[in-house]
């Protein structure tokens, strides 16, 4: 009963919002060249997915935003791994990883485009870079906070290195892993969009550009719309994955 109330909630407040903006049009407080109402937005969103253009538009999205997150995943993981469970590569590292954490990824576009031009690979390439700080530093933390004791046990029974690492450490750095991509992953649409917008490779970062362009608004918000959809369904299915792998922890 409590979930349900508070999806009634949620879909109430959302009701709001859109019946404000409905006013906020009607009463045309700004013009409807830059704010178009929802009935115009909700019959250029049916018609572009009808039409098959702003579906292939999203497909590209979704294409760049998941491999790119992958791949910035999969690398994070490993050499995450690698990094937390070796002090000594921690020392050696840390001020390298410190000094391009903070780096902008929008900032390396230029650098990328030169070597890469203005392609599918320049998307992927700058998604991946901006999205794997927040898994890798996660990964790391994880592997670096598992309890001594529990490697001291795993010695006294004479595991193997890989089984203390499949079944020790990456189970106890799991949650700090799983919390990184879930930040990692709206970093990546965000990134899509920009590379999108700047490369011109089709994506809803070109569509919504080009709706600005041609001071199409009810083109621009549902493209901002379906973004918003894909940010909310990509989010839920990482909680989703996060609560199956750690359905241990409910127990």
């Amino acid at each position: 009963m409590k979930r349900v109330a508070w999806w009634l909630a949620s879909f109430a407040v959302l009701a709001l919002v859109v019946y404000g903006w409905h006013l906020l049009a009607a009463a045309r407080v700004v013009s409807p060249v830059y704010l178009p109402s929802p009935q115009r937005v909700w019959t250029a969103l049916t018609r572009g997915l009808e039409s098959g253009v702003l579906t292939n538009y999203a497909l590209r999205t979704i294409v760049h935003m998941f491999w790119g997150w992958l791949a910035a995943s999969c690398a994070a993981i490993v050499v995450g791994s690698i990094i937390g469970m070796s002090p000594a590569i921690r020392a050696y590292l840390q001020p390298t990883l410190e000094l391009m954490r903070p780096l902008p990824a929008s900032a390396t576009i230029p650098i990328f485009t030169l070597a890469l031009g203005l392609n599918d690979s320049l998307v992927l390439t700058v998604i991946a870079f901006g999205a794997v700080w927040p898994t890798l530093l996660s990964t790391i933390y994880g592997f670096e906070s598992v309890d001594e004791r529990h490697y001291e046990v795993a010695a006294a029974l004479g595991m193997s290195r890989f089984d203390i690492v499949w079944k020790i450490a990456l189970p106890s750095a799991l949650p700090d892993i799983l919390a990184g991509m879930r930040v990692s992953v709206t970093i990546a649409l965000i990134l899509t969009i920009v590379c999108e917008m700047l490369a011109g490779v089709g994506g809803l970062g070109q569509w919504i550009l080009n709706a600005g362009r041609t001071f199409r608004a009810d083109n621009l918000f549902a493209g901002i719309l379906v973004l918003g959809l894909l940010g909310l369904i990509s989010t839920n299915l990482i909680i989703g994955m996060e609560r199956y792998m750690l359905r241990w922890k409910q127990i």
